[in-house]
């Protein structure tokens, strides 16, 4: 095998390895997103286990986040939480997601 096959498969070993991390990743986030709103809405154990299979569900409509963005705004409308509390949220979780996985 030449120094450029071996150099290949690298890369495409790190890109699949950065890929699933940031599947896993964003799979935490979203659970961690899925027990925040649930605290706000008053959910039992059971319904927030629910809850949260549902927001990781969301995320797999369209790529990006913008799918589980909307459910969650959906969800949260009669709570007057603004979408910039929501994308801050979000945000915080995935860093906190990310740094699980370090």
């Amino acid at each position: 095998m030449s120094t450029f096959d071996e150099r290949e498969k690298s890369f495409e070993k790190k890109f699949a390895h950065d890929e699933e991390l940031q599947f896993k990743v964003s799979a935490r986030r979203n659970k961690y997103i899925g027990q925040w709103v649930s605290q706000i809405l008053g959910y039992n154990p059971d319904q927030e286990k629910d809850y949260i299979q549902a927001v990781i569900k969301a995320d797999f409509a369209e790529a990006g986040d913008e799918d589980v963005f909307r459910k969650v705004k959906a969800d949260l409308k009669d709570h007057n939480i603004s979408d910039e509390d929501v994308r801050k949220k979000m945000d915080e979780l995935n860093e906190k997601a990310k740094s699980e996985f370090k």
